[in-house]
């Protein structure tokens, strides 16, 4: 496994790249220090299965660094690392393509878990706080937490998943739709209209209560967290 590590703080860098490269020795973790960098890196080299993305980079806006890659590399996960933990920069990542968001404060054991699911295919999501500002980014958020952000930003609690109502079908539409992939990828892999591809994904939204993939991303991982998704199902992670 190839990973490139992007962050403009010498220390952090140097700790991460250890702390990941001690996972796994078959792991090799390349640091860029800059987005300029980062971009010279993977312009160069075509083989990494992974990039962790600080936000708060001194040459670029994060976020536009994200947006950037997603197009470039479509097929390359992101994974954001922040010192924020903040639901609104959590639901923009998620909605510019990152595969997941790791809060710096995090442990080893989130670091890790956080990318056994997304390099198995799904979105990482962490706990988030309840308001932007409402709390100091370390601190963590009650058991409520999800439920509120998830209500401020704009979509319902869920209901259980048994009381969904959605065919088999639809769950295979929604399980790549957690994976981030688009209607005309979730069509071909399915061998499905994309017409039809847009029924399904449009009747899950209407059962999670949601307008928007991002809301649906963070709906299922407010189930997952309540064990309300199935066994080998969902993919997405909430912790």
């Amino acid at each position: 496994m190839k990973v490139l590590l992007i962050d403009d703080h010498p220390l952090i860098l140097s700790a991460l790249q250890s702390v990941i490269q001690a996972l796994d020795a078959a792991v090799s973790v390349t640091g860029a220090g800059s987005a300029r960098a980062a971009r010279e890196v993977l312009a160069a080299q075509h083989d990494f299965d992974l990039v962790l993305l600080d936000l708060a980079l001194g040459d670029a806006d994060g976020f536009d660094v994200l947006s950037e890659f997603r197009q470039l590399y479509p097929s390359l996960p992101v994974v954001v690392l922040s010192a924020s933990d903040r639901a609104s920069d959590v639901i923009r990542a998620v909605d510019q393509g990152a595969m997941g968001f790791v809060p710096k404060r995090a442990t080893t054991e989130t670091l890790v878990e956080a990318l056994r699911v997304v390099m198995s295919g799904g979105i990482y999501v962490p706990t988030m706080t309840l308001t932007p500002g409402s709390a100091p980014a370390t601190a963590p958020a009650p058991p409520s937490g999800i439920a509120q952000a998830a209500a401020q930003s704009g979509f319902q609690t869920t209901a259980a998943l048994e009381s969904l109502g959605i065919t088999r079908r639809q769950r295979d539409v929604l399980a790549l739709l957690l994976q981030g992939k688009p209607n005309k990828v979730i069509a071909r892999e399915l061998n499905l209209s994309v017409e039809t591809v847009k029924d399904h994904v449009a009747a899950v939204l209407r059962a999670l209560g949601v307008s928007s993939r991002t809301q649906a991303v963070l709906a299922v991982s407010q189930m997952t967290q309540q064990g309300q998704a199935p066994a080998g199902g969902w993919r997405t992670t909430q912790r």
